[in-house]
């Protein structure tokens, strides 16, 4: 009986010992509420002394001071109702004011009739776990706020994460990327060796810094600066590849306009020089030809003198391009009528041109007036026409077109060279070969030429350009291989002939008053800067990048969008295929069809399906708004051709 008794009081000290140095707070209560022990670890987590403090303070477990008082009344109910709470999470107030965050396991102790006897419970200062969590969910949303894509893969190239700016740089979203991997995913023009390059200088050295080249979801090319870093476990050892790539694509072409600008600057210089110098070795080639003509007697003498005289001549007319590429052309200026220079040309091209190049001229009846040598500008038309000529070997549509046009500043914010303020655009379009990407960029590059030896010079596009700087203007291009190009040179209204300036002067734009307005297009610049103007007048805005995405959108949303602003051209789905689609789904929707290029056939098919509304790029932001009133307030038309 002895032994009994003393293995009981054994087991008691054990638990007492337990009690007294437990690391987590233990409590008994009685079934109203009142503490009836506590251990020091409790007391101490709540700031008190020792646990005769706590209980003489505190007395019963709902004085508890929570910071959330529904917390107290759902504690209470739980026990009431269950017997029982696990893991019970609340952040209570210690003695002196600050805050903890706790979890707690309570139980109702039952005697053998099942009436409560009392409760017991244990709690668990989990501050330092939920501050790291609170860490862990603030840097989940900085990574996924950031604009640069992150993402982490293993090193089979596998995707294991994906952030919203990855999301927005590829078009890809985190569902879609997660498991595939980099090569199949990012189409890096490199090839997967680059990866494994990169991959490898990773293993070695930790981190890899570099440029790459990859494509988006729609196979738009994009230049990256990205940063690898290795991935390494607890132990240490490596598991993956956290790669941080910012989106630098503008940065570069911006970038590369400058330094084109510079470029042509330099060699404009030295072509100056270089041209100066030749004029001075042809002149006296070309005086002294009268000379020697006096002094052949035989034909075959006369024969090589004039075949020396053509030469010096052609010589002497590439260094008059010479000099008017690099000098920037000098000439007297006068009050020019735009639509004067179409006249002779015109009259040019349907005389000389191959018979299965049709000729369209479309000019305003009111141009703005513009100051310049229209003899230069005469020339630029010409260099452009002809170079429309030779894109169409088989016969084609050639469009000359101008237009009055205020640039705004968001205008201008897309071309390093435009002006705020009143233009005159003379617009030249073919349909013929249209201009690959990667030859773009070097088409006004003097010397440069895609013609075969003896075809051209290459200085016609560089002379045009020189040209139409000196007069203040620019010239952009857009072109679409297989489509044609067009060619907009932007002549400044000259600001000191008051007339003009009266006529030019801007007018209120007007705004919308809260309508929804779908836009797509592929350019994300132009989408971006088309959804700023719609949205600082007052509409609201939705952006499709293709037209089956626009097509999902619309379907959703069809009843809250007043109208569609649409590309023709675009992957996927083209926008004639999308207004098609659509017109279906809502035969009344209102559309205004956009496009780079004339007569490329989509314009012909979004008005065989109804569309009456059209805007050549680019556009200004107040001819856009304009239009897009006029579609808002045009009665509703239904019958259609789809």
């Amino acid at each position: 009986m002895r032994e009994k008794f003393s293995s009981k009081v054994q087991s008691v000290n054990v638990y007492r010992s337990m009690f007294e140095n437990a690391l987590e707070g233990i409590f008994q209560t009685t079934p109203s509420g009142q503490y009836l022990s506590v251990n020091p670890a409790l007391a101490k987590m709540y700031g008190y002394d020792s646990p005769d403090e706590l209980i003489e303070k505190l007395t019963r477990i709902e004085n508890q001071l929570y910071v959330d008082p529904y917390r107290r009344e759902a504690f209470i109910l739980a026990m009431e109702t269950n017997g029982f709470v696990q893991r019970f999470e609340s952040e209570i107030y210690r003695k002196d004011g600050s805050t903890i965050w706790i979890s707690e396991n309570a139980r109702a102790v039952r005697d053998a009739s099942g009436k409560i006897d009392y409760y017991e419970g244990m709690v668990e200062d989990i501050s330092e776990r939920k501050e790291a969590l609170e860490q862990i969910a603030e840097q989940a949303a900085i990574i996924d706020i950031a604009p640069a894509g992150i993402m982490v893969c293993d090193f089979e190239s596998n995707i294991l994460f994906w952030n919203k700016g990855a999301e927005s740089i590829y078009g890809w979203t985190r569902e879609e990327a997660l498991g595939r991997t980099i090569p199949d995913l990012l189409f890096p023009e490199e090839g997967p060796g680059k990866f494994i390059e990169i991959l490898q200088a990773v293993l070695n050295d930790g981190v890899w810094e570099g440029e790459v080249h990859q494509r988006t979801r729609d196979k738009k090319k994009l230049v990256l600066e990205s940063r690898r870093v290795l991935m390494r476990s607890v132990e240490g050892h490596p598991k993956s590849v956290l790669m941080i790539n910012t989106d630098i694509t503008e940065k570069r072409r911006i970038e590369a306009q400058s330094m084109r600008a510079q470029r042509l600057e330099s060699i404009g210089t030295l072509a100056g020089g270089i041209a100066h110098d030749l004029n001075n070795v042809l002149a006296p080639i070309l005086m002294s030809i009268s000379l020697l003509r006096l002094t052949a007697k035989d034909k075959e003498t006369k024969g090589v003198i004039d075949a020396i005289e053509s030469s010096a001549r052609r010589g002497a007319a590439i260094v008059k391009q010479v000099l008017s590429f690099a000098r920037g052309v000098e000439g007297e200026r006068t009050e020019i009528q735009p639509k004067n220079l179409f006249k002779e040309i015109d009259q040019i091209v349907r005389d000389t041109f191959p018979k299965n190049i049709e000729l369209h001229v479309a000019i305003p009846h009111y141009l703005w007036t513009i100051v310049g040598d229209p003899t230069q500008l005469h020339q630029v038309l010409l260099n452009l026409c002809i170079n429309a000529r030779d894109a169409m070997l088989n016969g084609g549509h050639l469009t000359i077109t101008a237009e009055n046009r205020h640039l705004d500043e968001q205008d201008a914010a897309t071309n390093q060279q435009a002006q705020v303020g009143p233009y005159v655009i003379l617009s030249v379009t073919d349909t013929g070969t249209g201009i690959p990407a990667d030859v773009l960029d070097k088409i006004f590059d003097p010397f440069f030429t895609t013609k075969a030896s003896g075809k051209g010079t290459g200085l016609g596009l560089s002379m045009s350009m020189g040209i139409v700087k000196s007069h203040g203007g620019f010239i952009t291009v857009y072109s679409e291989p297989g489509q044609g190009s067009t060619f907009r040179v932007h002549l400044p209204v000259e600001t000191a002939f008051e007339i003009s300036k009266r006529k030019t002067q801007p007018i209120g734009l007007p705004r919308g008053n809260g309508e929804t307005i779908l836009v797509v297009d592929d350019e994300s610049s132009i989408l971006a800067i088309t959804s700023q103007a719609l949205l600082a007048f007052g509409y609201k805005v939705r952006t499709a990048t293709n037209g089956a995405q626009a097509v999902a959108l619309y379907a959703k949303h069809q009843k809250t969008i007043a109208a569609v602003i649409t590309d023709m051209a675009m992957p996927i789905m083209d926008g004639p295929t999308f207004i098609k689609t659509i017109k279906k789904i809502r035969p009344d929707v209102k559309i205004i069809a956009t496009s780079g290029l004339h007569d490329d056939g989509s314009m012909t098919r979004a008005t065989a399906a109804g569309v009456r509304y059209f805007l050549n790029k680019p556009c200004t932001t107040g001819t856009l708004l304009k239009t897009l009133q006029e579609v808002l307030n045009a009665p509703v038309q239904t019958k259609t051709n789809v």
